[in-house]
């Protein structure tokens, strides 16, 4: 099975830069989306249900902003929109596609780059959803969480770590969230493949920063330890750059 993700910073955005053709080569069975920025009206009828694909949407409700995807090659048995979390939800910021054994998911983590307000409700998003990913690991079902974390793991995981260690997507509250969840057992599916590889996926846009590689690791495929487990590849895609993230692309000896 082949689980890709990748924020696109806006879907129509992304797919006038080639995002959608591009999939359309990479044979995936699962593809979750972050940033879509639109509203379902405004969601081209080709991105619908794009390439036979099942797919389902789950739009903040300030038009431009936010929203996730999932697209699907089998019909899930079941979708859940939304964390339960009314401040969170409005924002468009978690798509869940259940299936027989295990469950995939599309989140996008805020950011907390603008400035304390946003920081805080970041970490309420992380507080309320702890005792969520905890339950998780206890259940019988397998998850595999995809999406925009919105943090730097290690100093392994972002260029220029030192200047950043007080900067929202590093900040050592953010960073112990994340140790505490891979101690608990869930698996990063990217790193337990490649210990010393950076594998940045986000670029500002200031400077020359995608062409120096000047980048930070904050996009992931997380999953639960039984499917974290069947993990056989693991790439980033770089050759054409679609948004100021790159996709994840991630196989799994798992068949759908």
């Amino acid at each position: 099975m082949r689980v890709i993700t990748a924020n696109v910073n806006g879907i129509r955005s992304a797919n006038n830069k080639g995002f959608f053709k591009w999939l359309a080569t990479m044979d995936a069975d699962i593809i979750c989306l972050q940033e879509i920025k639109v509203a379902m009206e405004d969601i081209p009828e080709e991105l619908m249900n794009w390439n036979g694909y099942h797919s389902s949407f789950h739009p903040a409700e300030k038009k431009g902003y936010s929203g996730v995807a999932i697209y699907s090659k089998i019909k899930p048995d079941n979708i859940v929109i939304g964390i339960g979390n009314a401040e969170i939800d409005n924002e468009g910021r978690y798509l869940q596609f259940d299936y027989a054994d295990y469950s995939v998911i599309s989140l996008y983590l805020p950011s907390g780059s603008s400035g304390p307000e946003k920081q805080a409700k970041k970490f309420m998003f992380m507080e309320y959803y702890k005792p969520l990913l905890e339950a998780k690991l206890k259940s019988t079902q397998q998850y595999i969480i995809c999406g925009d974390w919105n943090i730097a793991h290690t100093a392994l995981d972002l260029k220029n770590w030192k200047g950043n260690v007080k900067n929202s997507g590093f900040l050592p509250e953010e960073r112990a969230w994340i140790d505490y969840l891979l101690k608990s057992g869930f698996v990063d599916t990217w790193r337990n493949l490649y210990t010393e590889i950076p594998g940045y996926t986000w670029w500002s846009n200031r400077g020359q920063a995608y062409t120096k590689d000047v980048g930070w690791r904050i996009d992931y495929q997380i999953c639960t330890p039984q499917i974290g487990a069947k993990v056989s590849k693991a790439e980033i895609f770089k050759d054409i750059k679609f948004s100021d993230h790159a996709p994840l692309i991630v196989d799994y000896t798992v068949k759908m």
